[in-house]
């Protein structure tokens, strides 16, 4: 069966004429033919292989060298006061339009926290930043998934909440968390900086034993806003207290909206919106759902500026390099049409 499909593959490839990434020169198929012919699943894995490797790439920005963004920004990098904290969904790191790469190599003062969805089962263990308990410490109620003393989260209380995929939680545990939400008292202190822990639980191949492994922990110091428009947010103007960190979801605006719903712990966070109707500079390469709706980039810049970060210039320029990126993008997409509009004539 094998020797009869290769036969008609060799067949049907004749005389073919194909294309590899990474050039522009053409390799006529029937001279490449015996040795592909002669091991072909080796021929795919070097296909393969050739596909990830031909491009040389930037350890720094992951473009591309001829699109590296390095050489494109200031040095020394802005040394931004507001600190910035973005959590990245894992799917998105990527992606050749991801912006965060350039917060990443343009900005002194933050961190990438990579975030994956919960396809199973995750907890999440908070303790306050003044607590003397270490996490784990403090043994929860089995039959309550937070422990809340007085109806106050004080600097001794611990707290845990396990969500299933799509932020599902079970009743009990929501209305723990909805007491815990409601409480002005609770919220004050968790706001005062806490450490943040989150467990990925899977199950074992074949098996109905878990396994749990660590995916991050964070530690969210005071003064600390969530950038997402949820109906609790306000605008950047409303804020009544020094913004020291600022926390940012990057992905589509469907997987930021997962990030949100299977992180509870975002919900105890002052919420903040950016008040604009801009288009981003993506609409020319990425579907944005309508005016307002930027990339990551755009959306830090913007906020900074927003909450009194002073050099305007330096973030100005972030946003010139990104631009660039965009214009890289859109050359590669028009050559890409122009070469399968000549292979069609």
């Amino acid at each position: 069966m094998t020797s009869r499909f290769v036969l008609d593959c060799t067949e049907k490839m004749k005389n073919r004429v194909v294309s590899f990434s990474g050039g522009n020169h053409f390799f006529a198929r029937q001279n490449l033919l015996p040795a592909r012919v002669q091991n072909l699943p080796q021929t795919l894995e070097m296909v393969t292989e050739s596909g990830h490797s031909k491009r040389p790439m930037c350890p720094s920005c992951s473009k591309p060298v001829r699109f590296c963004l390095c050489t494109r920004l200031k040095t020394p990098c802005l040394e931004n006061s507001v600190a910035v904290t973005i959590l990245q969904h894992s799917l998105e790191k990527n992606h050749p339009l991801n912006s965060t790469r350039i917060a990443s190599i343009g900005l002194q003062n933050l961190s990438v926290i990579s975030v994956s969805d919960v396809n199973y089962e995750a907890q999440f263990l908070m303790r306050l930043l003044n607590s003397n308990l270490e996490m784990g410490s403090q043994k929860l109620d089995e039959n309550s998934s937070t422990n809340i003393k007085d109806s106050n989260f004080d600097s001794n209380a611990a707290a845990s909440f396990t969500i299933e995929k799509y932020g599902a939680i079970c009743p009990s545990q929501k209305q723990d968390l909805d007491k815990l939400l409601a409480s002005r008292a609770a919220i004050n202190d968790i706001r005062k900086g806490f450490l943040v822990k989150k467990l990925q639980r899977k199950l074992l191949d074949g098996s109905s034993e878990f396994q749990e492994l660590e995916e991050f922990e964070i530690t969210v110091p005071p003064g600390s806003v969530l950038l997402f428009p949820s109906e609790n947010s306000i605008g950047t103007e409303e804020i009544d207290f020094e913004v020291k960190n600022l926390i940012v979801l990057d992905g589509t605006w469907a997987k930021a909206k997962r990030m949100y719903n299977e992180n509870p712990w975002l919900k105890m966070l002052p919420h903040v919106r950016l008040d604009v109707e801009r288009l981003s500079l993506y609409s020319e390469v990425r579907r944005q759902p309508r005016a307002g709706y930027l990339s990551t980039i755009e959306s830090i810049v913007y906020a900074l500026k927003a909450v009194g970060e002073k050099d305007s210039e330096g973030l100005d320029h972030l946003l010139d390099v990104f631009e660039s990126m965009v214009g890289d993008q859109r050359r590669c997409k028009d050559e890409g049409l122009r070469q399968r509009l000549s292979n069609c004539d």
